[in-house]
């Protein structure tokens, strides 16, 4: 699966001399909030972007960091929110994207999966429900999840044509009926095979925390299923160190570094 975001939310910045100053003021918060029109989203996606700190909130900060805790180490995600540029590193390699290429450094030759398929693949399941934001993206109202004799009211996510690598990938974002909080995802695997799935794979978003206002993911829980009938759950995935700021990295964070090669994706 590759993510229908990775390509399509940029936004132009202009280079300075001077060094970045964090986004703090009422004013300067203001101006982004001018500029979010949320009448292109349902009304119940609406109330979820409020119930995880609000989209002004969100789109007030540039950059965000977390690990992810993998056997005895942790590969530590950095990602650009405006231009989606990322960083992935671990002990014995790194790999990232400057916004043309996906890069790996792996002299050692460790990592054995695919750069391309894993570029920007947590952040995106990590930063739910704002990367719904985006542009290029359909809504529709999906049917009820129901869960242990609970229904978690839906928005359904299709991408048009063109946006991203996989614009043919599906999203189900499931919700609590009173508080709005996001408790369930579904998403559709159609990086490599480039065809429409009815397979949905679920999430569980039910461990959360409060970064800087906003309320972010603890961990997630991938969970077997048959359809939409949900089954046991998989060992989470937790997140530590999670930060947020209005500073964009280095202008050279995200770039190929010497002895890293461009790579293309596996098949």
């Amino acid at each position: 699966m590759k993510f229908a975001l990775v390509s399509f939310f940029c936004i132009a910045v202009l280079s300075c001399k001077e060094a970045p100053k964090e986004m703090k003021t009422e004013s300067e918060v203001s101006k982004i909030a001018a500029k979010i029109d949320d009448s292109k989203y349902p009304e119940a996606l609406q109330k979820v972007f409020e119930a995880h700190g609000g989209l002004t909130a969100w789109k007030s900060k540039r950059t965000l960091s977390f690990e992810i805790p993998k056997n005895d180490n942790k590969e530590k995600h950095t990602i650009d929110l405006y231009t989606r540029d990322e960083k992935i590193e671990m002990p014995s390699f790194s790999m990232g994207s400057d916004g043309t290429e996906i890069w790996l450094l792996d002299e050692k030759e460790a990592y054995k999966g695919d750069a391309v398929f894993y570029h920007n693949l947590m952040f995106y399941f990590y930063a739910m429900p704002f990367v719904l934001s985006d542009d290029g993206i359909n809504y529709a109202e999906a049917e009820a999840l129901e869960f242990e004799g609970t229904l978690y009211p839906g928005i359904r996510i299709s991408y048009k044509d063109g946006v991203g690598f996989s614009s043919k990938d599906e999203y189900f974002i499931h919700y609590n009926s009173e508080t709005y909080q996001m408790e369930w995802l579904g998403y559709t695997v159609t990086f490599r095979s480039g065809e429409t799935s009815d397979n949905i794979k679920w999430i569980r978003y039910n461990d959360w925390m409060n970064v800087d206002g906003l309320v972010l993911p603890k961990s997630l829980t991938w969970y077997d299923y048959v359809g939409r009938t949900i089954k046991e759950p998989r060992k989470p995935t937790s997140f530590e160190n999670v930060s947020l700021s209005a500073t964009p990295k280095a202008a050279d964070f995200f770039t190929k570094p010497e002895g890293a090669n461009i790579v293309s994706s596996k098949k």
